[in-house]
């Protein structure tokens, strides 16, 4: 796609005056924006979009002006260069696609309400006020708002509320930022609000839905976070409050506005007296990560879109880093191994995949960078990378010389490595650009030869097209090695290396000689027979992020026909009285993959369904059915992995005790305790369903406002066996009133997911693809709706299906690559299953009778 010219370059503004008065009865927007700043040339535009701009001064003499709708712009003459003051005039609609101003809608007592706010990342400022809509492009703003108000409403923005003066609510000027990071929310809002050591004002707000102690638990997060954060970057929070606003309608999980972080009402609120610790990690890591982007992101941010991995990889570390601070009890690093890497693993193995770091010409490729797996968790592991390499102390140092040289202006990767570089001694810049530059990542293998051990570095892969990729065969990295024996060499930078004595390397090992010891590095190790049978004689009495490190490997070398699910399986029992989550959650990993080979009521099925009976039988038995006071975090969350599989083996002590715990609530699905009610409603569902408890679990879907709740009975309702009840799912994907657009793609996954209701969620996304277009296409998550189908299909009509309806799309930006690359992870799975379905099946067998 052709570039676009960077508007920045003829106009730089220093200061937003904005007027806005919203009706939300109207769906309308009248504005009036002021913006003083300087220009190089008499020739200027402003970005707009969906804009109807009436009038436009310039020095405060009205001129003509132009609208460009194709290049989103409104283009006008000034008279010379210099200095300048442009008045804009304009109204423009109040829509329902969750970016620029937009109303959410909920119910407090059967009434029902509006609140209205914003969404301007990546470019959507420009749908609320002509401006120059480029992150380089920092300014003041002074913001003035005027609603439609009714009694007990307010409105909250980045700075604090200056003076009312005739319904018009005025803010403070703003330190110099991004238009990306304004914000606001107004309407009927309920608060709490506390204060940092250092005098920063925390507030979380959310509607009156809510009881209010739903508040308390990312209050006191969000506070302890920004305090970490003040010590750790060593740089004061540099705005007077920091307010957390869960929204009842929100595309994205959170948005880092400065001053006023948005969220879902999932992301933040949560149930002091009826939540699990799964629920508040959640929460404390999401609130985390958008407090890490006040200094990372909006204090010092992105000079364009191509680094956006600069804000997002570095709050996913920080997310990570703060919460293990805030709560070392939850083993959060195991957490995020578990998630962050394993989703990194998956996706950067995809040849076609992105690099971190991409070129962006054109607005409407913006949304293609937001690839979860790469910007964030790859991103994430790299910089986790970084960290292990240099240590906290000249990471900090860095930082601190960073953000002191960088703030209230823009940067690229390379200020972050060059302060880094400088802090640490080391040349991090060289290292991170093999990572930063190219996709995908190495295996490396090891083996023992005359007594020295070898490594050797070549590209990974799962599938995919090598021409998609420039010298696909010739990736090299710089590869920290991070060795189990000291005197072994920091980095790999070439494609083989002698790293010594193997006895040596042994005996300094103490145990079996590994390397990417703590998971660090963003690579796989696959070793020879010798050292491989080392790494099995310690794995029981290895530490649980190099069980699962083991695991890791091997699942991702058998994806790619290296090795064998089928050897994978026979490994399985001898960990699975681990008592680690995490090794726990690679388990069910692996069995989640072997369920692809599972066809509806085969043999296969049933040997598994039998062999993950065995496997959870012990833990079932070990830590029962229900929450125990005093418990570690690591039980409680281990029970949630091995409840989900007993229900899936068919249990039968577990389907009686959890229909038992059912009737006892009386059916009233609020009253059943946060752990283990997911479980128990899937079992309803699955094992004791009728028409008249799916229409109550569906009703209650629709009346609670909690969040977590929601979740449960959405994920009991999709696994119904029942056609006609998975039709009325179906059925209701357009109707937000029952299912809100920012929650469709989990139904419209977990109805795909199921046999019975394949068919019937890929007719609707191939009939209904315009609507979901209109509805979420301009929202950068958009293309994950490509990405849950190629998580589930499997066969070579599956495949037929997918390229006959998508290869046509393959010319729009932000959906070309997520196509391309989803075809590969299901031709990939067709292969593997096609190669390997008959060792599986062998090994279930006779692992099914012992």
């Amino acid at each position: 796609m052709a570039a676009i010219p960077r508007l920045y370059e003829t106009f730089q503004p220093d200061h937003y005056d904005l007027f806005l008065d919203i009706s939300r009865e109207n769906k309308l927007i009248v504005g009036k924006t002021t913006i003083t700043g300087h220009v190089t040339t008499t020739d200027l535009a402003l970005h707009q979009h969906d804009l109807v701009v009436e009038t436009l001064k310039v020095n405060g003499q009205a001129v003509d002006f132009t609208m460009d709708n194709d290049q989103d712009q409104v283009t006008f003459k000034a008279d010379q260069a210099g200095e300048i003051e442009v008045e804009v005039t304009y109204h423009a609609p109040l829509t329902d696609n969750m970016n620029g101003i937009y109303p959410s809608y909920y119910n407090v007592d059967g009434q029902a309400k509006q609140l209205v706010s914003t969404q301007f990342e990546t470019y959507f400022a420009r749908q609320a006020f002509p401006s120059i809509d480029e992150p380089e492009a920092k300014a003041t703003f002074s913001l003035a708002i005027k609603f439609d108000e009714k009694p007990e409403e307010s409105v909250i923005s980045n700075m604090p509320e200056q003076k009312v003066e005739e319904g018009v609510h005025y803010f403070d000027k703003t330190v110099k930022m991004s238009t990306y990071l304004l914000g606001f929310a107004l309407g009927d809002l309920q608060s709490k609000k506390t204060k940092t050591n250092s005098g920063v004002e925390i507030g979380v707000f959310a509607t009156k839905a809510h009881p209010a102690d739903n508040l308390d638990f990312s209050l006191d997060i969000a506070k302890r976070s920004i305090e970490f954060f003040e010590d750790f970057y060593q740089t004061p929070y540099p705005l007077p409050h920091s307010w957390q606003v869960a929204l009842p309608d929100f595309s994205a999980g959170a948005m880092e506005n400065w001053g006023v972080v948005t969220y879902r009402e999932a992301c933040l609120l949560v149930d002091p007296k009826n939540s699990s610790t799964a629920t508040k990690q959640y929460v404390a890591t999401i609130v985390a990560h958008e407090l890490a982007h006040q200094w990372f992101g909006d204090l010092v941010t992105m000079k364009w879109w191509d680094e956006l991995w600069l804000n997002e990889s570095f709050a996913n570390m920080m997310e990570y880093v703060a919460t293990d601070f805030l709560e070392p009890d939850w083993h959060i690093w195991e957490s995020f191994n578990a998630v962050e890497v394993q989703k990194a693993l998956q996706r950067d193995a995809i040849l076609g995949v992105q690099p971190v770091h991409v070129e962006v010409k054109h607005p409407e490729e913006i949304d293609a960078l937001f690839d979860p797996a790469i910007v964030y968790a790859k991103g994430g592991h790299l910089l986790v990378m970084v960290r292990a390499l240099i240590g906290d102390d000249a990471l900090r140092n860095g930082l601190k010389e960073y953000f002191a040289k960088k703030k209230y202006s823009n940067a690229t990767g390379d200020d972050l490595w060059s302060a880094l570089g400088e802090a640490s001694g080391k040349n991090i810049g060289e290292i991170m650009h093999s990572w930063l530059e190219q996709p995908g990542y190495p295996v490396v293998s090891v083996k023992v030869e005359d007594g020295r051990v070898k490594v050797s570095q070549k590209p990974f892969s799962i599938g995919g097209d090598k021409s998609a990729v420039p010298n696909a065969d010739d990736r090299i990295w710089q590869v920290p090695l991070a060795a189990s024996a000291a005197s072994a060499p920091d980095l790999l930078t070439t494609e083989s290396m002698d790293l010594g004595d193997y006895e040596t390397l042994k005996r300094e090992s103490n145990g079996a000689f590994t390397l990417n010891v703590g998971n660090t590095g963003h690579y796989i190790v696959q070793y020879d027979d010798t050292l491989l049978a080392e790494q099995v004689a310690n794995l029981e009495k290895a530490d649980a992020i190099s069980q699962a490190q083991f695991l890791q490997n091997n699942l991702l070398l058998a994806q790619a026909g290296q090795g064998s699910f089928a050897d994978l399986l026979w490994v399985l029992p001898k960990l699975a009285d681990s008592t680690s989550e995490f090794f726990q959650s690679l388990i069910y990993q692996v069995i989640g993959q072997v369920k692809a080979f599972a066809t509806d009521g085969s043999d296969l099925e049933k040997n598994l369904k039998t062999f993950v009976g065995d496997l959870s039988k012990q833990q079932l038995a070990r830590l029962g059915f229900d929450k125990r006071a005093g418990e570690s975090v690591d039980d409680e969350m281990v029970r949630a992995e091995v409840l989900s599989a007993a229900l899936f083996a068919k249990n039968a002590d577990l389907v009686a005790h959890d229909h038992e715990a059912f009737e006892q609530a009386g059916g009233d699905v609020t009253k059943l305790p946060a752990n283990g009610r997911a479980v128990v409603l899937k079992n309803e569902i699955q094992n004791f369903n009728t028409q008249e408890k799916f229409n109550q679990f569906l009703t209650d879907y629709q009346k609670t406002a909690e969040a977590a709740l929601k979740s449960d009975l959405e994920a009991a309702l999709v696994t119904s066996q029942d056609e006609n009840q998975l039709e009325t799912l179906v059925a209701n994907y357009q109707n937000a009133d029952v299912i809100k657009p920012q929650d469709l793609r989990g139904w419209f996954q977990g109805v795909l997911g199921n046999d019975k209701g394949q068919a019937l969620a890929w007719n609707w996304a191939k009939n209904n693809w315009d609507w979901l277009e209109d509805r979420l296409g301009g929202d950068m998550s958009f293309s994950s709706y490509v990405t849950v189908i190629s998580r589930i299909f499997k066969t070579a009509e599956n495949l037929a299906e997918f390229k006959a309806f998508f290869t046509p799309k393959l010319d729009q930006p932000g959906l070309a690559r997520e196509i391309v690359i989803d075809q590969a992870v299901i031709e990939n799975r067709m292969k593997t299953i096609a190669d390997q379905t008959a060792d599986v099946d062998r090994a279930l067998a006779l692992l099914a009778q012992k």
